[in-house]
């Protein structure tokens, strides 16, 4: 009795060590190699995420530095690299020129939405609506958050879509949600 007792004291034990380690590792999750902490802004964290060199040099070209990180909250759709990578060649350099900080700045705030919602939030409202959620973003235009499967797509106006890979990375100043592709607005 006393040798079962252990054991299940040990099995407990080990249990609450994975739960521990699980939910420090979900308060903080690693994007492009690079631990994010609730406690700092979208853009203190984002800096720091070898997967998203364009977009915050897109975000720095723009002026949109302070924007992000104010109060907000915002909801922030994070397209990697390789996204950007996706647009037809010289696409993003046309976009980084001062001359056009208008249009890249169109660009990034169709990433973004006024508010904090969560992926399940968003799966939530989906759901309601059967399988798709409109909002609106930052720039005007209309995203629509939908479910395929298991997993969460964004489509902008122009029909493109785009996977969140990695929800809820949590900020001081919102939420972002990593994305493969870059949402084009009309």
């Amino acid at each position: 009795m006393f040798k079962r007792t252990k054991i299940l004291s040990s099995i407990a034990a080990l249990a609450t060590g994975m739960a521990l380690s699980a939910n420090i590792s979900l308060a903080n999750p690693e994007v492009g190699g690079a631990p994010m902490f609730e406690s700092k802004t979208i853009v203190e964290n984002a800096v720091n995420s070898k997967d998203h060199t364009t977009l915050v040099a897109a975000v720095k070209a723009a002026g949109l530095v302070d924007t992000l990180a104010s109060p907000g909250p915002f909801t922030v759709f994070a397209p990697v690299n390789k996204g950007f990578e996706k647009l037809p060649a010289g696409t993003v350099e046309t976009l980084l020129k001062p001359e056009n900080k208008g249009q890249l700045t169109k660009v990034l705030t169709a990433h973004v939405v006024a508010g904090k919602m969560s992926a399940s939030d968003l799966v939530r409202k989906a759901k309601a609506n059967g399988g798709r959620y409109n909002m609106q973003a930052v720039s005007g235009d209309a995203l629509t958050a939908v479910i395929t499967g298991k997993a969460l797509y964004l489509f902008d106006e122009s029909g493109g879509a785009s996977k969140i890979t990695i929800a809820d990375v949590n900020q001081s100043n919102g939420v972002i949600h990593v994305v493969d592709s870059v949402l084009v607005p009309r």
